[in-house]
């Protein structure tokens, strides 16, 4: 617990270090001030009013966990929330000093390293808070609920609370705080999402396509709107976002040891509390140890002294310095913590077959599996690679083969990434069981504050290049940006491949938990395709990430079509706005996507929560089962084709800007049906994919906290079997 306490304040302090060195850098001139300050300022007033909504919702989701399962729950659920607020508020605030420090340093030096270094020292604030955080918010669970309530060595199920019901006290503890740092994660990215692709479909749909004018020109009215929604939606909503997937990947751990060891009891395997502290400590020292590797990784770029003229090179190169100290430091821990263990007993227990290794080949086969997703997805969105020059040149053809060409690219992007989760699935669970593919999801993020720090950087870039053209800098400045933001649509791409594939293997291992906890201990988990209930629930199941992205979608449509009406009525009332003689009136627009973000996320986030807990009462735990694969399945497919189809369309727009295209450029019909691919690929990829794997852990995690209390009380789960 000191490695944990050590790893989230060296964290910490690095990521303050890192904030103010980047305020202290130049702002540049009068006008970039001016319109750094709009963007901080609608950031600002966005997230605060989100966070009164989201504070209300706390409140209520932890006293109805504290009244229906135990108080510690429902406070747990509490810290996780703070965590992930403060994670989110912090990044979203740095990422709105760090854009116009870009754009000057862009403009001071003319030099693309200095430049990529200010831009990731930015993104790095937001990494080292999510590790962080998350470390010290599960530092306190453990110290105060797990050590001063002596909860941590209560194995068996020992609580009963008013109903009736009960718990194991630590594991039901950990699922609120994981839970806490869900429901936050979900109101992030969802709302976020909405926000900035209402605003930047808005500009561009009407901006680029209609009146011919530049991506971030400050004559269209939309433009503020639109660098503000890069800073709520893709550093705000990816720093809470990932902060989940990474505390849900730990908890699934720790929680899935609890239950091996009461299975390993009832079988009479012989595992000892003493392989059971093992077990619960050894994803905490990995992930501490991977936090401290991520520190050297962000300072291996930081302090490096000549920088490359490849600033994807320059990025890739601290993600695998972080990557590689994880796994060196990682076989370090499995092999001095289950070195001198038992190994026949651990192997009957646990299905240890790699000796003291076992849960570090596991872990280290979830890196190796984020990394070649990570790969896969640069391959399917970069402008380097063949699928998206292909889609570039597809453009050339008009909208309709654009969009036909980026959906089929989308659809065989998923069938290689699944492929490698179904290998880090296998060959986790034959070296270390069920414990395997929860350490495989948690070695997947161990490094997530060095992929975070990447990811982060892209948006800083985008908003640098928003403010470069609104400021109307040399035309080199804006060459800069752009080369640092097409890097940034790649980065991103990545990210999501990370965060679709943890959250699955962590819904995975949460499943096993979900099992765990309303069949008694010895009996075979076997969930029945086959059974009428599971069946069902596994069709529905499917059916709801659809239902989810269409709710998604259509709310993005929405405000985006009020953003397209406003800006067209300035441009017609106000012809001055065009011709330079008039300045457009951006607080409009913010308005439009403020209202729109926060009146439409409310019903897609509360879906999560509540339809696992209904279905829960109306039909029982079996059918609950169901649903969770179902879902889990259907989400990551559509997770990773949005996500890959749009970040293809946006690549492919950029290589046509950059003359990729032979008889193609700006203002072209070739780059107009682009644009119209980029417009209908943002809503996918930064909105409906991101918030998939945020879905599937939620429902994982509310059907956990939950399935003790509706596995006794349900309508027909009992009647029909």
């Amino acid at each position: 617990m000191i490695l944990v306490l050590f790893a989230s304040i060296l964290a910490l302090c690095f990521a303050v270090f890192n904030f103010f060195g980047v305020k202290k850098l130049p702002e540049g001139d009068g006008q970039m001030r001016e319109i750094a300050s709009a963007i901080r300022a609608g950031a600002a007033a966005f997230i605060s009013y989100e966070y009164k909504v989201l504070f209300f919702v706390i409140v209520i989701v932890a006293a109805v966990i504290g009244i229906l399962t135990m108080w510690q729950a429902g406070a747990a659920l509490a810290i996780g929330a703070a965590m992930s607020s403060l994670a989110g508020f912090i990044g979203m605030k740095i990422a709105t000093y760090a854009n116009v420090r870009v754009s000057e340093r862009a403009r001071s030096t003319k030099d693309i390293g200095a430049t990529v270094k200010v831009a990731f020292r930015g993104g790095s604030v937001m990494g080292l808070c999510v590790g962080g955080f998350a470390l010290l918010g599960l530092f306190f669970v453990y110290l105060i609920f797990g050590l001063g309530m002596g909860q941590l060595h209560v194995t068996e199920a020992s609580h009963v609370n008013f109903l009736g019901l009960r718990f194991i006290p630590f594991t039901m503890t950990l699922s609120g705080y994981a839970l806490g740092c869900s429901i936050v994660a979900m109101f992030n990215r969802v709302g976020g999402g909405i926000y900035t692709k209402a605003a930047d479909m808005g500009a561009d749909l009407v901006g680029k396509t209609e009146a011919h004018i530049a991506e971030d020109d400050p004559r269209n009215p939309a433009t503020i709107a639109d660098n503000v929604g890069d800073n709520v939606g893709d550093v705000a909503g990816l720093g809470s976002d990932l902060l989940e997937s990474y505390v849900g990947a730990i908890c699934s751990g720790i929680i899935l040891a609890y239950h091996m060891f009461l299975q390993s009891e009832a079988l009479g395997t012989g595992m000892t509390r003493q392989q059971l502290d093992k077990c619960i400590l050894f994803p905490l020292i990995f992930v501490s140890v991977g936090l401290i590797s991520c520190c050297i990784g962000i300072a291996s770029l930081l302090f490096k002294k000549k920088m490359s003229a490849d600033p994807h090179r320059d990025l890739n190169g601290a993600t695998y310095v972080a990557a590689g100290a994880t796994i060196l430091l990682g076989l370090l821990v499995s092999f001095f913590l289950f070195r001198n263990e038992d190994m026949t007993v651990l192997e009957a227990a646990l299905g240890f077959s790699a000796g003291a290794l076992s849960p570090w080949v596991a872990s280290a086969a979830g890196i190796a599996a984020g990394v070649v997703i990570g790969m896969l997805a640069e391959y399917y969105t970069s402008a380097a690679y063949k699928p998206t020059q292909k889609l570039a040149n597809a453009s050339k053809e008009g909208p309709a083969l654009t969009i036909t060409s980026g959906m089929a690219l989308g659809m065989r992007s998923c069938m290689a990434p699944c492929i490698i989760l179904a290998a880090a699935i296998v060959i986790s669970y034959a070296v270390c069981g069920m414990y395997g593919i929860a350490m495989s999801a948690m070695g997947m993020l161990s490094f997530v504050t060095a992929t975070v720090s990447v990811d982060t950087y892209g948006p800083i870039s985008d908003n640098a290049g928003g403010i470069a053209e609104m400021s109307g800098l040399d035309p080199d400045v804006r060459r800069i940006t752009d080369t640092l933001d097409a890097v940034g649509n790649t980065t991103a791409a990545i990210g999501k491949g990370f965060a679709i594939g943890s959250g699955a293997l962590a819904a995975m291992a949460l499943m096993i938990s979900y099992l765990y906890s309303f069949n008694d201990a010895g009996t075979d988990l076997v969930l029945n395709m086959m059974q009428p209930m599971v069946l069902a629930g596994a069709v529905a199941g499917a059916a709801l990430p659809y239902l989810f992205s269409g709710m998604l979608i259509d709310a993005v449509a929405k405000a985006a079509g009020k953003m397209v009406d406003e800006v067209r009525r300035q441009f017609r009332q106000r012809p001055g706005i065009l011709n330079g003689t008039e300045k457009p009136d951006y607080r409009t627009c913010i308005s439009i996507s403020s209202k729109g973000a926060i009146g439409e996320m409310k019903l897609p986030s509360f879906l999560a929560i509540l339809v696992p807990v209904a279905c829960g009462f109306l039909f029982g735990p079996q059918f609950v089962g169901g649903l969770i694969i179902g879902a889990t399945l259907s989400a990551i497919m559509i997770a990773i084709y949005c996500g890959n189809a749009g970040g293809a369309w946006d690549n492919g727009k950029k290589y046509i800007e950059i003359g990729g295209v032979k008889g193609a450029a700006k203002n072209t019909p070739a780059h107009d049906a682009a644009v119209v691919g980029d417009t209908v690929g943002d809503p996918l990829k930064d909105t409906v994919g991101p918030c998939l794997d945020i879905f599937i852990k939620i429902i994982s995690t509310v059907s956990l906290v939950i399935v003790p209390v509706f596995a006794q009380y349900n309508l027909l789960g009992r009647m029909i079997r």
